[in-house]
Formats: C-alpha cells, sequence, structure tokens
C-alpha cells in the first residue's frame, strides 16, 4: 500500500481513537517526552542561544529520529501494521478530546456559578493566572485557549504527519512542547528557549493558517471569520495564534484578546474583533469546543487530500517520464 493511503488510514484512525480514548491519565508519550526534555535541560541549561539550539536539536531530533525508526521497522511489514503504527502515534500528539473536556469542565463550572472550581482548573488549559481573572475573562481565557490549541495540539500535527509521516507527527509534537516548556519570555528562558520558541513559530505557520482557513468554511459567521483575520491577526504577538484567535473571534461572532495576566506578568494585547463582536459569554465555550472539533476534521480532509493529490501527481510524472523513456529506445 502507498504511503499516502497509509498517512489517509492511520490518521484517521488515529484521530477517531483519540475522540473516543482521549489521553491517558498515566503513561503519555507527550509527558515521557516532556521529563526527558527536563532532564536535557538540567545537563545543558546554560544562559545563552547556543545551549538552547543544541537543547532543541536533541530534543526534537531525537523524537523525529524515533519516528524513523518505527517507521523503518514496519517498511516491509503489511500495511496493517503500518498503519497502526501511524494510527498509534496521530493519538499520541493529538489531544483534541482533552482539549474539549478541560474547556468543557470549566464552562460546567462557571455556569454553575463555582468560579474557585473553575480557577483551580484553568491551569490544566492555559499558564494564566487564574486569580487575577474574573467569570467573564476566564471564559474569555478558555474560548481563546481551544482555538490556539486546537492549530497547537491537532492540526499543525495533521499537517507534519502529511508532509513527513510518523517522524512529522512526532517531531512537530516534540517542537510544540519544548515551546511550552523553555519558549516563554522569562528571565530563564530569553535567550535560552529563543531557538526552540523560533522554530515552534515555524513549524507552526502552516498548521495556523489551515486552521483558520477550516474556522472560516466551519463557522457560524464566515464573512465575519475573515473580517477579523484580516483586520486584526496582525496584531497579536504570535504570528500563529493571531489568525487563529482572529478567525475564530469572528466565526462566533466575539472579542478575544485585550490584558491578560501571566504569573504576574501583565500584558496588554489587540483586541481581535472588537468591532463587531461581543464580551465572551459561558455559553461560548461549548460553541467553540464545537467548532474545534469541526475544523479538526476539515483539516484532517485537506491533510489526506493534499497527500493523495501529491502522491497522484508523482505517479503520473513518473509514468510520463517512462513513457517518454520507452519511446525514445
Amino acid at each position: 500500500m502507498r504511503a499516502d493511503r497509509v498517512f489517509a488510514y492511520g490518521a484517521t484512525a488515529g484521530l477517531i481513537g483519540d475522540r473516543i480514548l482521549g489521553d491517558p491519565r498515566r503513561g503519555h508519550p507527550v509527558a515521557a517526552f516532556g521529563r526527558t526534555a527536563a532532564a536535557a535541560e538540567r545537563a545543558l541549561w546554560r544562559d545563552d542561544r547556543a545551549r538552547g539550539v543544541l537543547h532543541t536539536l536533541v530534543c526534537a531530533g531525537g523524537a523525529a529520529v524515533v519516528g524513523a525508526l518505527g517507521a523503518r521497522a514496519v517498511r516491509s511489514r503489511p500495511a496493517a501494521a503500518r498503519i497502526a503504527l501511524t494510527a498509534a502515534a496521530t493519538w499520541a500528539v493529538v489531544g483534541g478530546t482533552s482539549l474539549g473536556r478541560e474547556a468543557r469542565a470549566i464552562g460546567g463550572a462557571l455556569a454553575a456559578g463555582d468560579a474557585e472550581v473553575a480557577r483551580e482548573r484553568l491551569p490544566h488549559l492555559c499558564g494564566r493566572d487564574p486569580h487575577s481573572l474574573d467569570e467573564q475573562q476566564m471564559a474569555r481565557a478558555v474560548v481563546e485557549s481551544v482555538a490556539e490549541n486546537t492549530s497547537d495540539a491537532v492540526v499543525g500535527a495533521l499537517v507534519w504527519g502529511a508532509v513527513a509521516g510518523v517522524p512529522g507527527l512526532l517531531a512537530f509534537r516534540a517542537v510544540n512542547t519544548l515551546d511550552a516548556m523553555v519558549g516563554h519570555k522569562s528571565p530563564r528562558y530569553l535567550r535560552y528557549g529563543w531557538a526552540s520558541a523560533r522554530l515552534d513559530d515555524l513549524a507552526g505557520w502552516p498548521g495556523a493558517r489551515l486552521t483558520a482557513l477550516a474556522a472560516v468554511l466551519a463557522g457560524p459567521d464566515r464573512r465575519g471569520a475573515v473580517r477579523a483575520w484580516r483586520a486584526d491577526a496582525a496584531a497579536h504577538p504570535s504570528p500563529n495564534a493571531g489568525p487563529v484567535e482572529a478567525s475564530f473571534a469572528g466565526a462566533l461572532g466575539v472579542r478575544l484578546g485585550g490584558t491578560l495576566a501571566y504569573g504576574g506578568r501583565v500584558e496588554h494585547r489587540a483586541v481581535l474583533n472588537g468591532a463587531q463582536g461581543r464580551p465572551v459569554e459561558v455559553a461560548d465555550i461549548e460553541r467553540a469546543v464545537r467548532l474545534s472539533r469541526q475544523v479538526t476534521w476539515l483539516a484532517l480532509g485537506a491533510c489526506v487530500s493534499a497527500r493523495l493529490l501529491v502522491a497522484r501527481v508523482s505517479l503520473g510524472s513518473g509514468v510520463s517520464r517512462r513513457t517518454r523513456k520507452g519511446r525514445r529506445a
């Protein structure tokens, strides 16, 4: 079976597995990678960029090598083995179901008027200081996290899986995890985490645009999503979160962005969809989760279709070259 079909069947099975099972409570492969990356950091950390580059190469490169070795091990096996490996890798690196569960848990607490429970759960979803947020601000933080993580935890992995198979899946998730661990602008990581942050920006670029496009197609307000994407995405400090959050804001008809706090550090960000949107309400959390799921399946369809199309074009080009050579002979 051709590699493009292996990816199509394997990625679909992996997403279905995530939908049914979610993330395991113990022994998650991403958590194991995080522990390994933390150990590498303890051994390598210095307050300079060169050490950070080395850390990024060791961790992200190591994940890619593991994926390549796994793919090589099943290369000569029946197609079912290759599909199973792709499915397992996809399930391991995507986190759409857990993202939705956490968002809904916070939304349920807010709907019940239990802000303290919501504050306890919010750090499971994003890195903001929950004690500085009121109920409306927590709802906005959840919607923003659902939007951004749809790209980071699902669509970006599918894009690189379509490009490079199992190594692409694992390497993207490694890069994204490293950015979450060391890519922020704290005094410890401003230089050491520079390489991880820049590589994450680069690796996440295509997935973020595909996520934004899928939000336009799947959202209840397509014109609003396009308008907010075009008008406000560039004002976001992240080149990838900007298009995603702006398109979700426009699609849902809400305002995102504004003032937020990370570990005592206050940021004043541009408001996304400010001219047309309304403040986020608790009910918008469920709407954002549903949109995230629709975006996921649209992105899978786009990645599978692109992989199949490239394979067909390559196959056709190969047949054409062989035909021309045969005629000349």
